[in-house]
């Protein structure tokens, strides 16, 4: 898979849910694009055939859910644990800043392996990803995810409706 399109089936269904949630007022969250600098345009099709990251980008979505500020990315694996290659150190960085504004920061979670889907706390994450930095393990394996993360069931309406799962969270902490 092209590394520009992991992700995208998760991506994908938080859109749709994201859309759901804004038409039934439930919340307001949106994608963060990743800012690029174009270096060859198709003038005829106006897309961009060639470019390259201006940054790194901070995570994956942003907003406000009932009043309360959120920021999340999310994550996608085929493997029975996730990655913590896939977290950076700018993600974290940023998600640490946003919860000292009194924002609430976390990932959600896509294991294909088990067709499952999981809200994980950030202090959960940031643990892990520090302890990667130290000669720890490199991923966060399937049995802490099921035991400490909020599973998402899915609803057809809402496709991924996580909001059940980031309130067992709040009203955990």
């Amino acid at each position: 898979m092209q590394r520009g399109l992991r992700g995208s089936e998760l991506e994908n269904l938080l859109n749709r849910t994201h859309l759901m949630y804004r038409q039934k007022n439930l919340g307001l969250i949106q994608k963060v694009p990743t800012p690029i600098t174009p270096l060859q345009i198709d003038k005829r099709n106006s897309t961009i055939t060639l470019g390259y990251f201006d940054q790194k980008s901070t995570v994956d979505y942003i907003g406000v859910i009932q009043g309360v500020p959120v920021c999340f990315d999310a994550k996608e694996t085929t493997a029975s644990s996730l990655p913590l290659a896939n977290i950076h150190n700018h993600q974290i960085e940023f998600m640490s800043d946003f919860i000292k504004q009194q924002g609430i920061a976390f990932f959600i979670i896509y294991l294909k392996k088990y067709n499952e889907f999981y809200l994980m706390p950030f202090e959960l994450c940031k643990k892990f990803y520090e302890g990667s930095k130290n000669g720890e393990r490199k991923s966060i394996p399937y049995t802490i995810i099921k035991d400490q993360c909020y599973q998402i069931l899915v609803e057809a309406d809402y496709y991924i409706h996580y909001l059940k799962s980031l309130q067992s969270y709040v009203d955990s902490v």
